[in-house]
């Protein structure tokens, strides 16, 4: 049976309908948020927390070239240096989570600066979450040319005769090489001045000019080692280096489990779309695992490291636990 309305119930009814319609079109027309797969529409920002030249900027420099290539657009690299990664892992933990900022880092500014720093303005832990790794970073001990030794056993003989008289320099406080020097002396059973730079490069830059000793060089020194520039005693890993396959690791040199390697990679601001974390670890998983990456990344004396986010994350927890005790019995503190 059909309803009867009056007029004025006619109209306010097709009046309603006109406007439901109307409202309708408008939202088909209005521009929907952005998808994950159309991700990223404008440039990225890749912030390095060291200076120029060290290693996390060579790696971040050449996987964020490909992504650019890859993904459409730019991938902005923006050196942000000092406290030990913490300036560079604070201004990333505090971007806004929309994908448009990462972070590459080493390893140490999330498992170790919470151990060494008191007055960090972020928690790396919880305000960043891990993207990707990229390179497991080797150091190397090398010393300069007028130190007189020709191995491990001949330098550890000299450092104890000299305790104390002699200086090495790391790229800051609570760094993979600063604590390589602190696990050299405690195994070693030497005494030698630590001086903290801003950064490998300009800790580098002192050991080519002579005014520190030594250093556990994270790979960006190599080729002066090869132009007879720098003494290359020993590998500070448990694996020998592919590129000096013939100079023996620390622990082979008689310090055993001598370890320092660190994982070097990505992360983003906590609350990141997780399909765009997806998609950055499996662009960044394809890098990494080129021949172009690996290349790059034999100059440096580095290897490359393909990991889930998952994976990444938990390097950090064994890292913590792997060094913490070491910090606590040599009192080690950021600077």
């Amino acid at each position: 049976m059909k309803t009867a309305y009056s007029p004025r119930r006619r109209h306010l009814l097709g009046r309603g309908l006109t406007l439901a319609a109307l409202a309708t079109t408008v939202l088909a027309l209005a521009p929907a948020p952005a998808p994950a797969q159309q991700w990223p529409s404008k440039p990225v920002t890749v912030i390095v927390n060291f200076p120029p030249g060290g290693a996390a900027d060579k790696i971040a420099r050449a996987i964020t070239q490909p992504l650019s290539e890859t993904l459409g657009q730019s991938f902005v690299v923006e050196n942000k240096a000092g406290a030990g990664g913490n300036i560079g892992g604070d201004a990333a933990a505090k971007a806004a989570p929309d994908g448009y900022t990462f972070l590459m880092s080493s390893g140490g500014m999330v498992s170790i600066n919470p151990l060494i720093y008191d007055n960090m303005t972020f928690d790396p832990k919880k305000d960043l979450e891990p993207v990707a790794a990229a390179a497991r970073v080797i150091v190397y001990l090398e010393t300069k040319p007028d130190v007189p030794v020709n191995n491990v056993q001949e330098f550890i003989d000299y450092l104890k005769k000299n305790p104390g008289k002699l200086n090495y320099g790391s790229p800051g406080n609570g760094s993979s090489p600063h604590l390589a020097g602190e696990l050299f002396k405690e195994k070693a059973g030497v005494d030698a001045v630590h001086i903290p730079y801003r950064g490998a490069a300009p800790a580098m830059r002192d050991l080519l000019g002579g005014q520190i000793d030594f250093m556990f060089d994270p790979g960006i020194g190599l080729s002066s080692v090869e132009a007879g520039k720098l003494k290359l005693l020993a590998i500070g890993s448990m694996h020998r280096s592919s590129r000096f396959p013939d100079v023996p690791t620390l622990h082979e040199a008689g310090l055993t489990d001598f370890d320092a390697d660190t994982y070097f990679g990505f992360y983003a601001p906590a609350g990141t779309p997780p399909e765009i974390i997806k998609k950055m670890n499996a662009e960044i998983n394809k890098i990494v695992n080129s021949d172009k990456f690996k290349e790059t990344l034999a100059v440096m004396g580095s290897e490359p490291a393909s990991m889930t986010p998952e994976e990444f994350g938990q390097k950090a927890v064994d890292d913590a636990e792997r060094f913490g005790k070491l910090i606590r019995e040599r009192h080690i503190m950021g600077g």
